[in-house]
Formats: C-alpha cells, structure tokens, sequence
C-alpha cells in the first residue's frame, strides 16, 4: 500500500515563527522546507506535510 500525504504552505511571521510551527506539529504536520517568500523574500513560507488519514 502506498503512503499518501497531503501539503500545506504556511507563511511565518519572524516573531513568531516557533509558536506556528509548533501548532502544526501538534496537528501532525511536519515541517519540510522553509523558503523566501515569492513576492517579498523577507517573508518566508513553510512548506509541509502529513500523512493522509
């Protein structure tokens, strides 16, 4: 059986870029990358993913 997942693309505010990405590991989400922004490099996005239910 294949393993299916499925993404999400986050924005991260500098200041409280922990407290994001530790909501959404309790949901189960794991962070895969982290990358400037497309419109303004300073603001950063995450990219991540879980495990279909």
């Amino acid at each position: 059986m294949t393993t299916k997942f499925e993404y999400a693309t986050v924005p991260l505010l500098v200041h409280a870029t922990k407290q994001i990405l530790d909501t959404w590991g309790e949901d189960g989400w794991e962070l895969v990358q982290v990358v400037p922004g497309p419109n303004n490099p300073e603001q950063l996005v995450a990219y991540l993913k879980r495990e279909k239910a």
